[in-house]
């Protein structure tokens, strides 16, 4: 596991495919138009170094709600310190793998490494996709109800929402077998592991994954008998931090134009749209396909190409690249430190 999780190559991938993709649109820019008078016409001021200061404090916000959600989850097993340190090792395993994939498997690992047994932390993982995902199939309804769905998906995806919906389907019944594995039927994991561990290559870890099995079931029955208030301070540190990941966005446009309170809700929409698509995207961190769909859903409220090409990759230095740089050079130091 920790081969692959500080394999670099997937890092190296990562950054390539993003400096492929903004050189590309940087280059398109100035094939098309007057790019240095372009560039002229931006304006940058003190409210820029504002707005670019609260889209790096929304990412704080962001990783803080997580790491709130998972001391909450761990019973304050993990000290601030560990919770900090596993969410950046989370955060890092999902920006070099592909967006279906993500970094829970890796979250698993950093969680047993932490003292904290497999089965309960096989658990705090599925929670977590679990209310991942509830946010998005409470959202997205909410939000195709108060915005027109044509006002959601730019012109060129408008034939597209078949497939939307279906990938909403898709979403929703994820959702739906996590809350009945979680909270239903539990020894449908367990009972799904010792299936696997039938596989002629797998047989010699039966008895572990049995162990872990009972451990989740244990693990599932604990956490079911919460208060609903264990569970609305779960809910609202995942709302913070998914609002906050949004607002990354918002700032950075309003850090060049001027948008009133109506744009800055379509944004934040647009945005759950996006990471929809994102969630299955095969690039690592969704390289590439993140800028494409900036370009094409957001484009609309900048009044210049130039400044889309610039918000994008300023977007992509916030929010992605810092968690590549934490992986490459801080947390291989810590994992190796890891009994």
């Amino acid at each position: 596991m920790k081969s692959k999780l500080l394999n670099r190559n997937n890092i190296y991938l990562a950054i390539i495919i993003g400096v492929i993709i903004s050189g590309y649109l940087v280059y398109s820019e100035i094939i098309r138009t007057n790019f240095l008078n372009s560039w002229r016409t931006i304006n940058f001021t003190l409210n820029t170094l504002l707005y670019i200061s609260l889209a790096i404090i929304m990412m704080f916000f962001r990783d803080l709600g997580y790491v709130i959600r998972l001391r909450t989850l761990s019973e304050k097993q993990l000290n601030w310190i560990q919770g900090i340190k596993v969410i950046l090792i989370w955060e890092f395993a999902s920006a070099v793998s592909p967006g279906v994939v993500g970094g829970s498997a890796v979250a698993m690992f950093i969680l047993k490494k932490e003292k904290i047994n497999l089965g309960k932390s096989t658990a705090i993982v599925f929670i977590t996709a679990f209310l991942d995902n509830l946010f998005y199939v409470i959202a997205i309804p909410v939000i195709v109800a108060l915005i027109d769905m044509n006002q959601l998906l730019p012109d060129i995806l408008h034939g597209y929402l078949t497939q939307f919906w279906i990938g909403y389907s898709v979403l929703l019944t994820l959702t739906l077998l996590l809350f009945f594995s979680l909270f239903i039927y539990p020894q449908l994991i367990r009972n799904l592991l010792l299936l696997l561990c039938k596989l002629p290559y797998l047989k010699k870890y039966k008895q572990s994954a049995k162990k872990t099995g009972e451990d989740i079931i244990v693990a599932a029955e604990h956490f079911k008998g919460k208060p609903i208030l264990f569970w609305i301070k779960l809910m609202s540190s995942t709302i913070f931090s998914w609002s906050s990941r949004f607002l990354v966005v918002n700032f950075i446009l309003m850090a060049f134009v001027t948008i009133n309170f109506t744009a800055n809700i379509l944004i934040f929409a647009k945005q759950l749209v996006m990471w929809l698509i994102l969630l299955v995207s095969p690039t690592p961190g969704g390289s590439g396909v993140a800028e494409y769909l900036f370009n094409t859903f957001l484009g609309e409220f900048l009044p210049i190409s130039t400044l889309i090409v610039l918000t994008s990759i300023l977007w992509r230095l916030i929010s992605y690249y810092p968690y590549l740089f934490i992986g490459a050079f801080v947390l291989p130091k810590w994992l190796n430190k890891m009994d």
